[in-house]
Order: C-alpha cells, then sequence, then structure tokens
C-alpha cells in the first residue's frame, strides 16, 4: 500500500513498474500532491488526457525544466558552453506553437514517413545479420541503442559520427532534466550536456551550408528565410539538441521494453512469430503496457481542478501516462496483453492533443520492422537470467541492458533462406479497428425463445479471452461483407473460457441478426472484435435500479448478476410484450428471486416508469437498456436527477439523412497533419474525412457502436450519438464522427 507521503519516482519501485507502483492511487486517491517532488501526481486516464488536451490551463513551459534544481557549479559550467535550450515544440505555449507545427510537419505525414520504410528495413536485417550466429546478446548493445540513433540521424539530416558520444550526451540530458543527480554528479552531467549544446551548434552550421539536403533540419532551414518569426535561430539550435534525444531514445527504450514484455510473455511472442499480421497491433499493445514514456509535465495556469481535486495556480503537475494506460476505467483488463485489444492505439504514451508527439509514427514504423525481423528469423529467443537496471528519471524508461540468448542451429534460415526475402506489412499510423480480429469458435447454441439464439464463443485454441466489465459489447463480423453488429455480453463476466451473447432475430433489421440466425450453427469460426465497454457500471453508487425491454436483457443481466455478486443492494425490472417473448426468465429468476419484477404487457402488467422509479434511494443509479420509447420515457423523468443517475444504453437509432436546409458546413482541422478539411451541410464528418483520404473505421453508422469515435483537440461538438455518456459529452474530448458535427465553423480533431 503506497502513500501520497511516500511517492518517489527516483526510487527502484518507479523504475521497475510505475504504473504497479501508484495502482494504489488510480483505485483511492488518482489526484495527490507529492511533498517528495514538490508536484501534484495524476494517476487516470481521463484526467490525464483532459490535461494534455487543455494546453491552456494546462501550460507546457515546464516540461523541458530541470526537476532536480541545478546546483552554482553546474551552472557555471553550462554557462561557459553559452548553454541556451529554450522553447522547443514540446515546451512551448499558443500561440507560438500551432503555427511551428504546422509549417514543421510535412516530413512527419505518413506518404513522407513510407520514403524510410526501405533504409529501415536494411538496417534492421544488418544489425540482426552481426549477431545471428552469435547464440547470445545484449539487443541494447548491438541492436536496439544504434539502430534508432540512425534512423533519428537520417530523418534529421544529421551526419552519423560519434555514436557513442551522442549515446553519453543523450543518457547527460535525460538525467539532467528527468533525473535527480546529486551535486557531484551534476558537473558531470552539466559537462556533457555543455558538449552535447556545443555539438549540436556545430551540426547546425554544417547543415546551413547545405540546407538542400533531405532532413528534418535541412526542411526547417529551407522555411526559415520565408517565416523567420517561426524558425527562429534559437528554435533550431534548441531543437536540434531535443530531436536527437526525441527521435532517437523514446524508439530505443521502446524496442527494448516491448521485447522485453515479449519475450517474459512467451505465449504471445510464439503467436506473432505465428502470426506476422499481429505485429502493427502487438507494437501498440506494447507501448500501451510498457512504453518509453512514463510521465510529463504541465503547470497550471491558474486555479483549477483534476478529477474533482482543487489544483492551485502554479501547481507543478507530473501526468503518469503509464498509470493512465493501466486504469481499468478505460482498458478492459488492462494488466492483460491482448494482441487483439482494439483500443490499444488509444495508449497515452505519445501524449494527446496539440502537443502530441509528431515522430510516433516514425517510432511505430521502426518498431514493427524490428519485431518483424526478430521474431522472423529467431523466433526462438530467449531472456537470459539478469537484474533489469534503468537510469533513474521520472519520464523515460527502460532496461539499459537486455541480456538474449538462443540456439543459433535452430535459426530457421538455415533451413530455409527464403525467409529472408519475406515481409509483412507495415502500417504508418495507429492499426485501423477494421484489422484487428479475433477469432472464435460458436461452442453452443441455444434456442432462447422463438426469435433469441444465444451462443457461446470460445477461442479455437482455448486460450482465455481478456476480462470484461458488465455492459460490454462485441463486433461480430457477418460473413464475407466485412459489416459487423454490436451484441451485448449477457454471460458470466468471471468465465474467462468463452462470451456468450443472445441475439433476436429481427425481419426488418440491418441484416446481421439474420445472417447470425442462418450462420452461427455448432462449430462455426468466427471473426469478432472486443470486448468493448460504453456502458459501463459505476461502482462507487450505493444501489442499481436495472430496467430492461425485450432483448436489453442482454446488456442488463450481466450488470444485474454483478451486483448480486458484490452483495449489492438492486432491484431487476424486466418488461416485455409477452412471456414467451422474454429470453432468459428462468435463470434471471434462479439467480435474483424476488428482486427480479416481470412485467408483461399481455398479461396486464405493464410497466410504470414513474411507479417504479418512486422511491429511488439517494445515491442510487438507474440503468436501462431497451426500446427508444422507454429510454425516452425515463429521460423525461430524468431531466432534474443529479447528473449520472440515469445511464442508458440504446440498440436502434432514429438518425435519418441529413437535411441540407437545416444544417451548416464547417471546416476540420486535422491536427496531427495540419490539413483542413470542408464538411459540406449535406454529408457527414466521416465522408468528409473518407473524400480527402483519411482513415477513420466504421461499422454501424448510426451513432450506436463507437467504433468511427475520434478526438477532438478544440471546439464545440453537436453530439448526436448514442454512445457517450454525458461525462464524456460535458469534456468535449471525443466525438462520433459518423452523425455528430460541430456547434460553430471548426472543429480541431486528434487526427
Amino acid at each position: 500500500m503506497g502513500s501520497a507521503a511516500e511517492f518517489d519516482p527516483f526510487e527502484d519501485g518507479y523504475q521497475q513498474n510505475p504504473a504497479g507502483y501508484v495502482a494504489w492511487a488510480r483505485r483511492d486517491e488518482p489526484v495527490f500532491f507529492s511533498p517528495k517532488l514538490g508536484y501534484w501526481v495524476v494517476t487516470r486516464y481521463h484526467d490525464v488526457q483532459e490535461i494534455f488536451r487543455d494546453n491552456v490551463t494546462f501550460s507546457p513551459s515546464i516540461a523541458l525544466e530541470n526537476i532536480t534544481p541545478v546546483g552554482e557549479a553546474a551552472k557555471e559550467i553550462l554557462n561557459s558552453y553559452d548553454f541556451g535550450l529554450k522553447r522547443t515544440l514540446v515546451n512551448e505555449d499558443e500561440p507560438a506553437h500551432m503555427p511551428r507545427r504546422r509549417l514543421l510537419i510535412e516530413p512527419f505525414e505518413p506518404a513522407q514517413l513510407a520514403h524510410h520504410e526501405p533504409m529501415v528495413r536494411r538496417l534492421a536485417k544488418e544489425f540482426v545479420d552481426r549477431f545471428i550466429d552469435k547464440g547470445a546478446v545484449d539487443l541494447v548493445e548491438e541492436m536496439l541503442f544504434e539502430l534508432p540513433l540512425t534512423v533519428a540521424l537520417h530523418f534529421l539530416g544529421v551526419p552519423e559520427d560519434d555514436m557513442d558520444v551522442l549515446r553519453r550526451y543523450s543518457v547527460a540530458h535525460t538525467v539532467n532534466i528527468w533525473g535527480r543527480p546529486d551535486p557531484k554528479e551534476q558537473i558531470a552531467v552539466a559537462e556533457a550536456v555543455g558538449k552535447f549544446w556545443q555539438y549540436s551548434g556545430e551540426v547546425l552550421e554544417k547543415i546551413r551550408r547545405n540546407p538542400n539536403g533531405s532532413g528534418w533540419m535541412q526542411f526547417a532551414i529551407r522555411m526559415q528565410p520565408d517565416h523567420p518569426e517561426i524558425v527562429t535561430d534559437s528554435f533550431l539550435h534548441s531543437m536540434m539538441m531535443a530531436g536527437i534525444v526525441a527521435a532517437h531514445e523514446t524508439t530505443a527504450i521502446a524496442a527494448t521494453n516491448a521485447i522485453k514484455l515479449l519475450l517474459q510473455n512467451r505465449e504471445v511472442w510464439d503467436e506473432i512469430c505465428a502470426d506476422p499480421a499481429l505485429i502493427p497491433n502487438a507494437v501498440e499493445e506494447c507501448l500501451r503496457l510498457d512504453g518509453s514514456v512514463s510521465a510529463w509535465r504541465r503547470i497550471a495556469m491558474t486555479d483549477t481542478k483534476v478529477g474533482g481535486v482543487d489544483i492551485p495556480k502554479g501547481a507543478k503537475i507530473l501526468m503518469m501516462q503509464s498509470s493512465a494506460n493501466h486504469d481499468e476505467r478505460y482498458f478492459e483488463d488492462p494488466e492483460m496483453i491482448d494482441l487483439r485489444r482494439v483500443s490499444a492505439s488509444e495508449h497515452l504514451t505519445f501524449g494527446y492533443g496539440a502537443h502530441q508527439c509528431m515522430g510516433k509514427n516514425l517510432a511505430r514504423m521502426e518498431l514493427q520492422i524490428i519485431l518483424e525481423e526478430l521474431t522472423r528469423r529467431l523466433p526462438q529467443l530467449e531472456l537470459s537470467a539478469q537484474t533489469f537496471s534503468y537510469v533513474r528519471n521520472t519520464s523515460f524508461r527502460g532496461p539499459e541492458h537486455l541480456l538474449v540468448e538462443w540456439e543459433p542451429e535452430l535459426n530457421p534460415e538455415r533451413a530455409d533462406p527464403s525467409i529472408l526475402a519475406s515481409k509483412a506489412e507495415v502500417r504508418i499510423g495507429p492499426n485501423a479497428t477494421k484489422h484487428i480480429t479475433r477469432p472464435v469458435v460458436v461452442t453452443q447454441r441455444r434456442q432462447l425463445t422463438d426469435k433469441v439464439v444465444r451462443l457461446r464463443l470460445e477461442s479455437p485454441n482455448g486460450k482465455p479471452f481478456p476480462a470484461w466489465s458488465p455492459g460490454s459489447h462485441i463486433d461480430v463480423i457477418c460473413g464475407d461483407t466485412g459489416h459487423s453488429r454490436q451484441y451485448s455480453l449477457c454471460g458470466d463476466a468471471t468465465d474467462p473460457r468463452g462470451l456468450e451473447i443472445a441475439v433476436l432475430q429481427e425481419p426488418d433489421g440491418r441484416g446481421g441478426s439474420a445472417w447470425v440466425h442462418d450462420n452461427a450453427a455448432m462449430g462455426t469460426a468466427l471473426e469478432i472484435r472486443g470486448p468493448r465497454n460504453h456502458f459501463r457500471l459505476d461502482p462507487g453508487a450505493t444501489a442499481y435500479v436495472f430496467i430492461a425491454g425485450g432483448i436489453g436483457i442482454t446488456a442488463i443481466s450481466a450488470m444485474a448478476a454483478e451486483a448480486q455478486r458484490r452483495g449489492m443492494k438492486y432491484d431487476l425490472h424486466y418488461a416485455g410484450r409477452s412471456r414467451r417473448a422474454m429470453a432468459m426468465v428462468d435463470e434471471l429468476r434462479a439467480i435474483h428471486g424476488d428482486r427480479l419484477h416481470l412485467w408483461v404487457s399481455d398479461e396486464g402488467t405493464r410497466a410504470s416508469m414513474p411507479t417504479i422509479l418512486d422511491h429511488l434511494s439517494q445515491g442510487a443509479q438507474v440503468y436501462c437498456c431497451g426500446p427508444a420509447g422507454m429510454i425516452a420515457e425515463l429521460q423525461s423523468i430524468a431531466e432534474n436527477w443529479r447528473e449520472g443517475t440515469l445511464h442508458v444504453e440504446h440498440f436502434t437509432s432514429s438518425l435519418g439523412t441529413l437535411d441540407p436546409a437545416v444544417e451548416s458546413a464547417f471546416d476540420l482541422e486535422l491536427n496531427n497533419s495540419g490539413i483542413t478539411v470542408r464538411v459540406a451541410a449535406n454529408e457527414t464528418v466521416l465522408q468528409a474525412l473518407r473524400a480527402a483520404k483519411v482513415e477513420v473505421p466504421s461499422d454501424c453508422e448510426e451513432g450506436l457502436c463507437g467504433t468511427c469515435q475520434v478526438g477532438v483537440v478544440s471546439g464545440s461538438i453537436d453530439h448526436r450519438d448514442l454512445v457517450l455518456t454525458p461525462d464524456e459529452r460535458a469534456e468535449g474530448n471525443l466525438m462520433l464522427t459518423c452523425c455528430s458535427r460541430a456547434c460553430g465553423e471548426r472543429l480541431i480533431l486528434d487526427l
């Protein structure tokens, strides 16, 4: 059990496992003040995301400030080198930041990054060639430091000299800004940082003499004559130094963490070796579980609140992305490595919003290629016995060494040299949801009513599913069409071996239920996505009232079962037109006894919402899934209730065709590329993005499933979906592109 008073990011516990180190905080005190550090520490996903998003209230200006004050002796050394690291893209405020980002982002766009793939592949092969027959190496020394550094220097346009010197400089820079060196260490660090500053200036001047070459620094220098107020000399020098570190260190550390994590979970490593198509999402899942950036910093520019906690003006904030990425309130079964997690790329390792890492897609490319090369050529790779050590600092975290071993005589290329020519697809950007499916087999099919069939789905290899929380759903891929439909999980949430859904056959539906009824026989192999949860049960309620209408009982049954397991106070109300059409009645009665209240229209017991809710106790919450009329009546009754009391899930949509006579056109600014897309009055955001060749996955396109969700950096949203909660709408971080629009003339999206 930790505490705010004990929190110390320079302790071994933090270095070995930062997310685990603050698990107590995520549970009990998600925002706390650390007296040892002098910072407010934020540990939950939505709180960290909100701080990243609001760069006016929470200034990034301290991101490169020394977390440990520099002593006088060290200052003198830095001054002797004219050290003057100032504003870079990571620590500058608006209005300076976005014009600079937009001007300089072109080399980071996917089409430009694709040109680097052959070079990265060549380097990966050459590095593995050096040690393929050795049988044991330190992967950091032999590959994982130098390869990303070579790519970084190539991307920046910096000569590939002095690798060892740059490594010492890079470590010194990390310790100087994010570490806690003692006075003696500060002197040595200051000497190295001063030389790094000097070296960066010399390289910059060399590039200035030939600015027409390839490289991001050359690109920036070419922009300077026309934009001298944006691309200043001070910026170029600071960015040269910071860029060398940022472009390679985080990738080198991320690769080391990923390989360590995968080799510690052998079944997962073997699965990737067998199916390279899993590598892109494996990269995202590794970045989520054990990313290279543990925490980042902001300063409050005004009195404010984070997670309901008062934060005073001038307070320094440590946002723990490593902890947020393990938040069970956002990620289902967050401690599990799930190669098919559809939300894996929603991790915060790269930050979020206007200051999200510009080099994230270059890093993704490198990580995919490194994993592909190693899993293809050394599938028998194993971790050697070792103790992992880390450079002690708050923010960048990865083992200093990674010792591995293997049997060279088992190298696959000895028996089949043709494998050296094979290569998997590299995805530049986060993995699209449509690419992430999970194979299952129908192991049980029961007809619950004339029109409701219940299916049990299990893994073909018997492996457990990730744990799921009540309210979760899966997407079932309906045959070769690629279309998918969402079905709530209604089985036992404590059973990791199977997922269960109940599907109502709807003759006038969109075809999904008919396909399931006709095709999902015993032994049938299916593809699904998920589980995901947009309808979470709040564990903080004092009591629950569960209301289900028709097939809405699927989601509600899992919630009621959870309340029963936890010994909570609850009542379950289930309404239907006739008893023979109501699924699961006997099962529900056996579990819930007199807490189950049946309302059967043809028996004269039609559900009365005012009567059901007449004696709602203080702190109770109401959860409902059912027909639109039932939900509308509840929402009308709940108009004056305390916010967060009523929770609903829809399974039909009333969205119609857009009427240009009443809609307005608006602009979308894509934050990561600077592209502006016009959304006409007669088209959706999703349609406009597709026309601009921006891929956003989608399924229902009716505001029901959440697949087309994107992040919103700024702008007021006209929410029209049936997925986001009132709190999510109020935060303004997300929108569903298939239906929601802008309230004003512009939205900035996190794309």
